[in-house]
């Protein structure tokens, strides 16, 4: 927990101690689901909470932006970011199940107002979004043909409506297609050795009515 104090100093209590509780209810779920690797539950704000609050060095969400995570998994990066912006409305979207029940209990746990969750394939999401966040579920090329048409017309933030991507390593070959893509390297956030290859990439998409 001390880590994410350390790069985001003005949490309001009420932040601070959703944070500190996400190590329980996921230790405690987890056993239950297994969502989280034995081995990252126990680094989890290192590899998992702020590694999603990378997103949160790039883009600084607006009151009443709506955010889809596509691919949530146990709620990342959707849950640490619905917990530093709480005027934000995040929609976590899954296909397996057994990890949107973790996210719910999770979401619930915490008593977050500004997250709903669906259980099913990006594609059939009807809604718009500013930006769609996510951690390396496919290759860029594979999830910009998913949420191309997912995105707003109306741009309210400094970057430009689109994704907002966490992705590791070389990144030449896949971000071909897509010149307008901006790399943000973590470490120029975060000083952990974790995050040396760690890269927030945001891809601006235009809507198409």
């Amino acid at each position: 927990m001390e880590i994410i104090k350390k790069y985001f100093t003005n949490l309001t209590e009420e932040q601070t101690a959703h944070f500190a509780k996400l190590q329980e209810l996921y230790k405690d779920w987890n056993l239950k689901i297994n969502v989280v690797s034995r081995k990252d539950i126990d680094e989890l704000y290192l590899r998992h909470v702020l590694h999603s609050l990378g997103i949160a060095k790039v883009m600084e969400f607006k009151p009443g932006a709506k955010v889809m995570d596509v691919g949530t998994g146990g709620g990342f990066p959707g849950i640490p970011l619905a917990i530093l912006f709480p005027e934000t409305q995040f929609h976590l979207v899954d296909s397996i199940g057994k990890k949107i029940k973790v996210v719910n209990e999770v979401v619930e746990g915490l008593g977050l107002e500004n997250v709903k969750t669906t259980h099913g394939r990006v594609e059939e999401v009807k809604d718009t979004y500013d930006f769609i966040v996510s951690r390396a579920v496919a290759q860029m090329e594979t999830f910009h043909r998913w949420v191309k048409d997912k995105v707003h017309k109306k741009q309210n933030h400094d970057l430009k409506n689109g994704i907002l991507y966490l992705k590791g390593g070389d990144l030449t070959e896949e971000l071909e297609k897509f010149p307008s893509a901006t790399i943000y390297d973590l470490p120029n956030y975060f000083e952990e050795d974790f995050f040396e290859t760690k890269k927030v990439v945001h891809v601006p998409i235009k809507y198409k009515g």
